[in-house]
């Protein structure tokens, strides 16, 4: 065996190091260098002071494996700071941008020092030319792009073990690590806006109160705010923007880097709380043609970006001016390792893949049995972690919703906008609702998935929160500086009676019951139930449905006038969900007698007892509907009872039970929400949504 040279250069011990793994690598000698460009002519390592500012030196690498540039730098430790400088044909017609005056952030960087500061010098071009992008600049952009750090990953796990929940026993709960922790009063001062502030005991109860089994947080993967944004005095709040997909964001954290969101992982799962990661593999944070060249673009253009007009314009299938190429495997393999990072190096339990129609677009458009699907599915370690899509994009074909393979989970807007638009009145949307109560299996049920496919949500982080949708018809979204032209026109609210805060007392509690209903339907429903963190608390924007540069209090919980009856409320329907299989079953429901006992699995009817006419189900008079619910005929548990759900959007009316149990209780009833339980009524309020459980044939007031 022999040993490859070293040489000296700069000061440095040098040696060819190896093609893998990826990005840069403690060997115990050394740091090991490897990166991706099929198109440069030569990249060099550029090794900086450890604030970043000087830049010490510069190594050529010479050894190249296929597409794969490698270099070993003897003495190197953990914390040295570095970038790369990429050499090659600067032809934008071709898709070819490469400027070596561009500093260059490792795309497998582990962790950033610096933050992006705005300036014309992060451009390939010159700004202001009649050439536009295809004129060439000069000025070394060092100065203002964050340099990739070398770290060392291992941490004190214990005995940590992915808590693993089943996905039909979830309740998943969308934060923002600083708008769940900002304004906190439980949270020391010094951790909130903090992975480490969102590990804290007070959060960690409340979630706990909650019955929250898993938090799905915002974007963490380091991300840049967007130049436009950045003028108007905002920042990118939601993190949409990636840049740098294996390292954590350094907003959220002190000098304890990645330790700081291993601590948090460890803390949560210690409580029994899954994490989930939003993540944004659909583009990146350079843009389109315009934009600055900061690390995919200047290493390899023509491979990271789905090009179009020969390659000097951007395929925007993201709307955000470039899509990433996951056709390419060099791209799709970036992509899957690092998801692998996050499962093993810190711990998380699962994905929820923004725009994931792009992930599964090949050239003849969305194919669910795709590359990345493929790879995914077939991955010893991501096919054991949750997988939740975003199944849209603005792309051709982009919504596919209940397209995605078996094990994806799939965020429902049509759960969102249905059950929305049914407690607001709207005409004929009773047989709608129906659909959204079984999982909406018209959607799901193929392909041998569960009735857990489908993420149930009212509320998320785009759009109005719930204490919203009951007070405003129209979006105020004037503190965004777009003149109120961004965000969703169509959001299916109701005010209520007043637009904006009031103190009129009948429309506090109309709003209020609103909320309840709302709540109850989404938890009463076959599928994930998803709450967006703050609605439990009757958490306001003001009326701002797209608050995604608002890094501030309209977007920050205000824990101080937390509603704590409607927190209540929110517990007590998660645990009446807990305690009852039949509300959260794995298998769809298709009205199929049960072998046990010959009752169907679901029984529709009208509050007279009656089955509803496939007349009824068109009658915009139809508005109370109640669904008698077993466990699935297929292998379901015969012992599990029943329970009886009224949902009622009209005026009182007269209610009469089914005889197929022998007692019936009442367990909720959204009018009277500290009720618990209480004999089986004879009419349905207006405006309400009731629920029924079987009792055996026994005595009142016995144990049976």
């Amino acid at each position: 065996m022999t040993t490859a040279p070293r040489i000296r250069a700069n000061g440095h011990s040098v040696s060819p190091g190896r093609p893998w793994p990826m990005g840069a690598t403690l060997t115990g000698d050394g740091v090991n260098f490897a990166v991706f460009s099929a198109h440069a002519e030569l990249i060099e390592l550029c090794l900086f002071s450890p604030d970043g500012r000087k830049e010490l030196a510069r190594l050529p690498i010479r050894d190249r494996d296929g597409d794969i540039w490698h270099i070993h730098v003897g003495g190197l430790t953990a914390g040295a700071v570095y970038g790369f400088r990429a050499f090659g044909p600067y032809d934008p017609e071709r898709g070819h941008r490469f400027n070596p005056h561009k500093l260059l952030l490792d795309p497998y960087a582990r962790a950033l020092e610096g933050r992006l500061k705005w300036s014309d010098a992060l451009m390939g071009y010159k700004i202001g030319t009649a050439r536009g992008d295809l004129s060439y600049d000069t000025r070394d952009s060092a100065f203002a792009v964050p340099k990739a750090v070398v770290t060392d990953p291992s941490f004190g796990w214990g005995n940590d073990d992915h808590p693993r929940t089943a996905r039909t026993d979830s309740l998943i709960y969308e934060a923002h690590v600083r708008g769940l922790t900002m304004r906190h009063p439980g949270v020391p001062q010094g951790l909130r806006g903090t992975y480490l502030g969102l590990a804290s005991d007070a959060v960690i109860d409340h979630m706990l109160k909650l019955g929250v089994t898993a938090v799905e947080l915002l974007p963490v993967q380091a991300f840049i705010d967007e130049r436009f944004v950045v003028t108007r005095g905002l920042r990118n709040y939601w993190g949409y923007n990636t840049i740098g997909f294996f390292a954590p964001e350094p907003r959220y954290m002190g000098k304890g880097g990645l330790w700081e969101f291993q601590t948090m992982v460890r803390r949560l799962h210690s409580a029994g709380i899954e994490v989930i990661l939003d993540v944004v593999y659909n583009h990146t944070g350079e843009g389109d043609q315009w934009g600055p060249t900061l690390s995919f673009r200047g290493l390899d253009n023509a491979s990271y970006y789905r090009l179009a007009d020969g390659g000097r314009n951007y395929v925007n299938d993201t709307g955000t001016g470039n899509t990433l190429n996951l056709t390419h495997p060099m791209v799709l393999r970036m992509v899957m390792d690092s998801l692998r990072y996050w499962v093993e190096v810190a711990h998380v339990d699962g994905f929820r893949f923004d725009l994931a129609t792009v992930l599964g677009r090949e050239a003849q458009g969305f194919d669910p049995n795709g590359g990345f699907f493929d790879a995914i599915r077939q991955d010893p370690v991501l096919s054991r972690v949750k997988l939740i899509a975003e199944p849209w994009d603005i792309g051709p074909g982009g919504y596919q919703l209940g397209a995605y393979p078996h094990p994806f989970q799939e965020w429902n807007d049509r759960f969102r906008d249905g059950v929305r638009r049914f407690w607001r009145g709207d005409v004929a949307m009773t047989r709608d609702l129906a659909a959204r109560l079984l999982g909406s299996a018209e959607r799901f049920d193929h392909s041998g998935r569960s009735a857990g496919s489908s993420i149930n949500f009212l509320t998320s982080h785009d759009g109005f929160t719930l204490q919203d949708l009951v007070s405003f018809t129209v979006k105020r979204n004037w503190d965004n500086g777009e003149d109120n032209r961004d965000g969703h026109s169509e959001n299916h609210s109701d005010n209520l009676g007043v637009e904006g805060p009031t103190n009129v007392p009948a429309v506090l509690a109309a709003r209020a019951l609103r909320k309840r209903n709302l709540l109850a339907t989404l938890m009463l429903s076959q599928g994930v139930p998803m709450l967006l963190a703050g609605d439990e608390i009757g958490q306001t924007q003001g009326g701002n449905n797209n608050a995604y540069a608002q890094d501030n209090e309209i977007s920050w919980i205000n824990w101080a006038n937390a509603d704590q009856a409607l927190t209540a409320f929110v517990a007590r329907l998660a645990a009446l969900r807990k305690a009852h299989p039949v509300l959260h079953q794995r298998r769809f429901l298709h009205a199929r007698a049960r072998p046990s006992d010959g009752l169907r699995d679901v029984i529709w009817r009208r509050p007279d007892g009656s089955e509803p006419s496939p007349q009824d189900w068109h009658d915009p008079a139809f508005r109370c509907l109640c669904v008698e619910l077993r466990m699935a005929a297929e292998g379901g548990d015969p012992g599990s009872g029943a329970v009886l759900a009224v949902f009622n959007c009209g005026g009182a009316t007269a209610l009469r039970l089914p005889d197929t149990a022998p007692r019936w209780e009442l367990i909720l009833d959204t009018t009277r929400p500290e009720l618990t339980e209480g004999p089986a009524p004879q009419e349905v309020p207006a405006q309400s949504v009731l629920l029924l459980r079987s009792r055996p044939d026994v005595p009142e007031g016995e144990t049976p």
